[in-house]
């Protein structure tokens, strides 16, 4: 990979552990809401288990919860929503090993960030953990009009950093989104497994499939 000129992320499950984020909101919004229960594990489980590894809107995800958990007074949508808007961000954790991952990468190639969802979740989660100086460009999918597999949103990042889609590599866990919208912009891939299953209908095929990011210290 001697002609690779930049490093591109994905930030959910790939530098930002996200599994571990939702978790940790997940507990916090239990813990405010249904204090009148002495176990809220069953809780814990089945609210991770609708919100999808976070691919499900989370209005749908919180009219979900309205409908089916226990309240002792049942908030309106619109205050569930304003909560996660003020404390998911506040949960956000990094990735094992991701700064020592981080500053590997800064020293060797350009480096860009490309993530879907809503600016306000995903700079604020950026901000949260310092990484917003890490990189030569960032974009959000709700800035740019278009998200992931979206090849344009690739195109965006592989322009601002003035390189051919062949002199970058991109770094992410979904399949389809990650991996094959990244094959179909005409990047080179490497597939984080986190919990997204690997989809046997993608053309793409990934260079490498590591499941800690410190594995790319030996690859890149």
């Amino acid at each position: 990979m001697t002609d690779i000129k930049a490093v591109i992320f994905d930030l959910d499950n790939t530098l930002l552990d996200r599994s571990g984020t939702f978790k940790a909101f997940a507990i916090s919004f239990l813990q405010h809401y249904f204090d009148h229960l002495e176990s809220r594990q069953l809780l814990l489980e089945r609210i991770i288990e609708l919100d999808q590894d976070g691919y499900k809107d989370k209005r749908e995800l919180f009219e979900e919860l309205l409908a089916e958990l226990p309240w002792a007074s049942k908030p309106a949508l619109s205050e569930l929503m304003q909560y996660y808007n003020d404390h998911y961000v506040k949960n956000a954790k990094l990735m094992e090993h991701a700064w020592d991952v981080i500053k590997h990468i800064q020293s060797k190639y350009k480096t860009a960030l490309i993530t879907n969802g809503r600016k306000e979740i995903q700079y604020g989660k950026i901000d949260r953990l310092g990484l917003r100086a890490s990189f030569d460009f960032i974009i959000v999918s709700e800035e740019a009009g278009y998200k992931k597999p979206d090849r344009r949103i690739f195109e965006a990042a592989t322009n601002a950093l003035s390189l051919q889609p062949a002199q970058c590599i991109y770094i992410g866990d979904h399949p389809a989104n990650d991996i094959e919208g990244a094959y179909q912009a005409g990047l080179s891939a490497i597939w984080m497994k986190v919990n997204q299953p690997w989809r046997e209908n993608l053309m793409a095929k990934p260079l490498h499939t590591i499941s800690k990011l410190n594995e790319l210290l030996f690859l890149l």
